[in-house]
């Protein structure tokens, strides 16, 4: 037993507050695995034949740029969400970090989902939304990208490399509206 093991030992029987965190702590996690999918709960066996539940992978983060207008923009990604309940909720598809570049006559989007292979990926357009999915066995993405502007669908060109997809889209020209002139 280390030095740390024996010093926490020691307070934890001085303290009795330690064992009732422990124990609070481990029904908060049996309370929150709940709401997880089951697919991400998975058993295994160690060296000394013992098992252990692993739960995950979990993952959740945000990134912050800044828009065109200047003011910032805030994004979500990854697999758990929180919920009105104030409990996180996890899903089996992870959302993956996208951002959507607008150019002057194209608008690229740019998507981490590394761990697949490119024939995994699965695209959808519209003239206002990319659909991105994957469904394998390892692992599950999915995300609907609304884009900034009306593209063209049928422009669609998408390349995928080191884990990084980048998809570019040709904007929709505007067309000037005409108006019916009346003869005097």
């Amino acid at each position: 037993m280390s030095y740390r093991d024996e010093w926490f030992r020691k307070r934890r029987r001085n303290f009795p507050f330690f064992s009732e965190m422990d124990k609070m702590f481990e029904d908060m996690f049996k309370e929150l695995s709940k709401g997880f999918p089951e697919e991400l709960v998975k058993e295994r066996k160690l060296p000394d034949g013992s098992t252990v539940k692993t739960w995950g992978p979990y993952v959740y983060g945000y990134s912050m740029t800044v828009g065109p207008d200047g003011k910032p923009v805030i994004r979500e990604f990854g697999n758990v969400k929180p919920s009105k309940l104030g409990v996180p909720q996890a899903a089996e598809e992870r959302e993956p970090l996208v951002d959507a570049v607008t150019g002057d006559k194209v608008v690229q989007v740019i998507a981490e989902v590394p761990g697949v292979e490119k024939e995994d990926i699965q695209l959808f357009g519209t003239e206002e939304t990319l659909t991105i999915s994957v469904d394998t066995e390892k692992r599950k993405y999915r995300k609907e990208v609304d884009l900034p502007v009306k593209v063209d669908p049928k422009s669609a060109k998408a390349s995928y490399k080191n884990g990084v997809l980048e998809v570019t889209l040709e904007r929709l020209e505007k067309k000037p509206e005409g108006k019916r002139i009346s003869i005097e």
